[in-house]
């Protein structure tokens, strides 16, 4: 098969079965860049350039369901934390609002399910970092009644109550209170999600869920040695407990040539006041200054396959998804540069053999499953008992 054929199977693919994404930043870019004017950037319309996601480039790359990232910066902290949260979340909405021919709220499998068979995109959301619920558990509920439905427990610091990946350990994993955080985000049917924390945390919550986790955007450690990953033993726990580890496409986390070289590029970053992690057009104006001195390793659709190779071994075809952190990363994989690029991705792994069937789990199937299970175990516990009222 010609690999103009492998891209007209992968899109004939999609086309049944598309890409339920895990994580995509469009809501933070849109505060950064606009603070919410969506007129100014109306992803009705190609928005090549400003940002890596619009809705003519998402039905492009077959994508059918989005969790769209209701991130704040961790160093935000306390009530200001919540209320930028909030605001997030009434970003997804008013996109909702805005294009409903192609965006639907989705909060159940059923949802997803529905969305697809309509054809729209069914839109879902994750808070990213525990620092959003300000350490209370009422918070956290209420984050669930507006539609959120997964929350990663840290992003990159540690919080009170669970250790980050890419910051100083204090609890070694979770805490007691971070262990209630999980068990009531199994009550409420809420996904526990481990992209960001530190591999002891993944392994506490792993100890502590009853229902399945996700990486909402990580890929393995055994192929690219960054404390973002995943690594083989806690791929390995997935089966036991129906997770999904969805592989990220950001350059830095999966490709070692690049580790280096965006340390020194975010450093730039920073000498020049930005946050490390701005995407606007003047840091990443810097970035392009800064490149054009110390070219930069450029990943690709195989160095992301090499990852998915490497987890389906691991955890099991069940147990994989994809999650790109578009509008998340300064930089994207040549081949994978916005949300259009999942195609490129899905004839890759043709190329190599994968099946259509294993495919469709990859693309659709095990992250509709997942979040079906979290709500079978929410349904029983619910049942048995009634909120957690714990303080830290």
């Amino acid at each position: 098969m010609s690999a103009a054929q492998r891209l007209s199977e992968a899109r004939e693919l999609l086309a049944e079965h598309p890409v339920v994404d895990g994580h995509n930043d469009l809501p933070w870019a849109l505060r950064e860049q606009v603070r919410y004017d969506l007129a100014r950037r109306d992803i009705a319309d190609d928005q090549s350039g400003r940002l890596h996601t619009d809705i003519p480039r998402l039905r492009a790359g077959g994508v059918g369901a989005q969790f769209w990232s209701v991130y704040v910066r961790s160093d935000y902290a306390g009530d200001t934390a919540v209320s930028a949260t909030l605001e997030q979340i009434d970003a997804v909405a008013q996109l909702i609002d805005r294009y409903p021919a192609d965006l639907v709220r989705a909060l159940t499998a059923d949802d997803m399910e529905a969305a697809r068979a309509d054809g729209r995109i069914a839109s879902l959301m994750g808070a990213e970092g525990g620092h959003s619920i300000n350490n209370s558990l009422a918070t956290l509920r209420a984050l669930h009644q507006l539609g959120v439905r997964y929350m990663t427990l840290t992003h990159n610091d540690t919080i009170d109550w669970a250790d980050s990946a890419t910051d100083e350990p204090r609890h070694g994993g979770l805490s007691d209170f971070g262990r209630e955080v999980v068990r009531e985000m199994n009550r409420i049917g809420m996904l526990v999600d481990l992209s960001h924390v530190a591999a002891t945390t993944m392994r506490d919550a792993l100890a502590v869920s009853a229902a399945p986790v996700i990486f909402s955007h990580s890929s393995s450690l055994a192929v690219c040695e960054h404390p973002r990953n995943i690594p083989d033993d806690v791929l390995e726990q997935l089966p036991a407990n129906g997770g999904v580890a969805m592989a990220t496409f950001v350059p830095k986390f999966i490709l070692p040539a690049a580790v280096e070289w965006t340390l020194a590029a975010d450093e730039n970053l920073r000498a020049h006041g930005f946050h490390h992690l701005d995407t606007t057009p003047e840091a990443m104006a810097l970035h392009r200054a800064f490149e054009a001195g110390r070219p930069r390793p450029v990943a690709t659709a195989a160095t992301v396959a090499d990852h998915l190779d490497h987890m389906r071994e691991v955890a099991g075809v069940d147990h994989i998804g994809i999650g790109g952190d578009y509008d998340g990363t300064a930089f994207t994989p040549a081949g994978l540069d916005d949300v259009a690029g999942y195609p490129n991705l899905i004839a890759e792994l043709l190329a190599r053999g994968w099946s259509r069937a294993d495919l469709a789990k990859l693309t659709w199937s095990n992250a509709v499953r997942a979040l079906r299970d979290a709500e079978a175990v929410a349904r029983e516990l619910s049942a048995s008992r009634g909120p957690s009222n714990a303080v830290l």
